[in-house]
């Protein structure tokens, strides 16, 4: 996809995604933590946070996914690495983190799609990016995420089945 399709916040997830993967010793850390930062600045001062939040996700997690098709780098790590950081984040602004979760989950598997890798393999590396995050989060993140996870997300519930590791 080129990068004018891109809105503004996925090309500037984009641009912090290579950048931490440029400059970065722990790629998946630098990546979380640049989803989050990308997700914080977008939602600032935002209204409606939620609403704000969810689109943001989506946006973010699509130019990450891009940035690591475009620069070599491990897409689905790349997804999974992203997606937790907009969850992580997404809670620190008082979002639903299950609703950023899906929707965070459903845009990182049609962006890994685009960029060729396998719909099934981006499943599970999406969905266990929100279930590390939302466990991170603690509470009853772990809980809400599975939950709306199972039900909203095609394949979801099978990556949930499966002994769960980090």
């Amino acid at each position: 996809m080129a990068e004018s399709k891109l809105s503004a916040i996925a090309r500037a997830a984009k641009m912090a995604t290579i950048g931490a993967i440029k400059g970065a010793g722990s790629t998946t850390e630098a990546v979380m933590e640049a989803s989050r930062d990308v997700l914080l600045t977008a939602v600032d001062g935002v209204a409606q946070v939620a609403v704000a939040t969810e689109k943001a996700a989506a946006h973010i997690v699509t130019g990450a996914v891009h940035a690591a098709a475009e620069v070599g780098e491990d897409v689905l790590l790349i997804l999974k690495s992203t997606i937790r950081g907009t969850v992580k984040g997404a809670s620190e602004v008082g979002a639903d983190v299950g609703k950023t979760a899906v929707v965070a989950v459903d845009a990182g598997i049609k962006a890994a799609e685009q960029v060729g890798a396998d719909a099934g393999t981006a499943v599970k590396h999406a969905v266990t990016g929100a279930i590390e995050a939302a466990d991170e989060i603690g509470g009853g993140a772990s809980r809400a995420v599975r939950d709306v996870l199972t039900v909203s997300i095609k394949g979801a519930k099978d990556v949930l089945k499966e002994p769960f590791k980090k």
